[in-house]
């Protein structure tokens, strides 16, 4: 039995399941789903440099996350996984930063106070408008739900 189809030129439904079955594996495994979040950031970093739009990579390739969401073309379980095991260790992200205070010691004086102050401020702003926005998309979210039923 030949594995393509001499006159149609398709793959057989033998050689298909079993490239069908890798991708459905690789889609719910983290390492491959953390993988895709990095892309989609890649892309939005060689969108806004090629393109000179004045915005981060991250949040082009964020706005474009949600609009394959809310389209539908993206399922949310596609990139679970992988978005939670990058998060799960953020904490090693600020490695960097903890060897950098330890080189240079002025940060530990009033100077350390002040970013403190703006880092635990700005942090607490990000927290609170993301608390409003998901408490207004919820709400949203319900009345547009009860509108359907």
């Amino acid at each position: 039995m030949a594995l393509l189809d001499p006159t149609s030129l398709e793959l057989s439904p033998r050689r298909v399941a079993p490239v069908r079955h890798l991708a459905r594996r690789a889609r719910h495994t983290p390492l491959a789903q953390a993988g895709l979040v990095t892309g989609f950031w890649m892309a939005g970093e060689a969108l806004v440099r090629a393109g000179g739009i004045p915005l981060p990579g991250g949040i082009v390739a964020l706005v474009a996350v949600l609009a394959l969401l809310a389209s539908g073309r993206l399922s949310a379980l596609t990139v679970r996984r992988g978005a939670h095991w990058l998060l799960a260790d953020m904490l090693l992200f600020f490695v960097p930063a903890v060897l950098a205070v330890l080189e240079h010691p002025e940060l530990l004086g009033l100077l350390g106070l002040k970013i403190l102050f703006v880092i635990l401020a700005s942090t607490t702003a990000v927290m609170v408008v993301t608390a409003l926005t998901v408490d207004l998309c919820s709400r949203w979210r319900a009345r547009h739900v009860d509108a359907i039923r």
